[in-house]
Order: C-alpha cells, then sequence, then structure tokens
C-alpha cells in the first residue's frame, strides 16, 4: 500500500470510527456542538468566549449561542476576568464536569465492548496503533 492509499484509507477509519463514537451518547438534548464546547472546556480550563470559539473553530456569534444554551441548563458558569474587567472567563460547573463524564463513560463502554470481540493479537496491534497515532497527533 502506498503512503497515499494509507492516507485515505486511515482516514477514513478515524472518520467512521469517531463518527461511531459520538453516536453513542446517554440518552439527553446535548448537541454534538455544546458537548464538544463544553469539553473544550474540560481539557483547556476557564477560557474567554473568543479563546472558546478559536478552539471550537467557530465564528464567536455561533458560540455565543452555545454558551447560552449550556449556561441556561447550568452547565457553564461565567466568572470575571482577573486582569481584564471587560472580559468573562467560562468554566464547566460540576454538572457540566457530570455530564461529560457520563458521555466518556457510554462511549468508553461501548469501545471497551467492541475491543473485547478482538482476538488477542488484534488488541495487541490496536494498542501499537495507537501508540502511533499519538505519536503522530503530537507532531
Amino acid at each position: 500500500m502506498t503512503p497515499e492509499q494509507l492516507t485515505v484509507r486511515l482516514r477514513d477509519a478515524i472518520t467512521r470510527l469517531n463518527r461511531r463514537l459520538r453516536q453513542e451518547r446517554p440518552l439527553g438534548d446535548l448537541t454534538v456542538t455544546q458537548l464538544s464546547a463544553l469539553t473544550s472546556l474540560r481539557i483547556g480550563g476557564a477560557l474567554t468566549p473568543r479563546e472558546l470559539s478559536d478552539a471550537e473553530r467557530v465564528q464567536p456569534p455561533t458560540m455565543t449561542k452555545i454558551v447560552a444554551k449550556l449556561e441556561e441548563r447550568g452547565l457553564v458558569q461565567r466568572s470575571p476576568h482577573p486582569t481584564d474587567g471587560r472580559q468573562v472567563l467560562l468554566a464547566p460547573t460540576a454538572e457540566g464536569l457530570e455530564v461529560i463524564d457520563s458521555y466518556q463513560r457510554v462511549r468508553d463502554e461501548w469501545l471497551a465492548a467492541k475491543l473485547a470481540n478482538l482476538t488477542p493479537d488484534e488488541r495487541d496491534t490496536v494498542a501499537r496503533a495507537a501508540s502511533i497515532l499519538e505519536g503522530l497527533a503530537r507532531a
């Protein structure tokens, strides 16, 4: 297989797996974009609305709507920026963190069940591939 063919095959496999994982979610009405923004706040810590829009690669007006919905549900809180009085910081609430954990738990359970159906050799191969992909992501 050429590097170009491997590129297409790998991209397609990652995209399909990611899409399948996103479909595994607990009952609830969070959209994928809301969950993604909430997860970015968990990973990035408290962020300004602009930093969150940049992290999510959406326009600020779109992020304003997303944050408003998360605030309505009590999943995100605003606090004053420590050095810039014109800014606010956004952070997940305790309930927001619980929601993220429940979504991750459901996805992890689904993936663990699928991995359990693999042979030991296949799981070893997936483990090696995961290490390689982690390295690619950090490069």
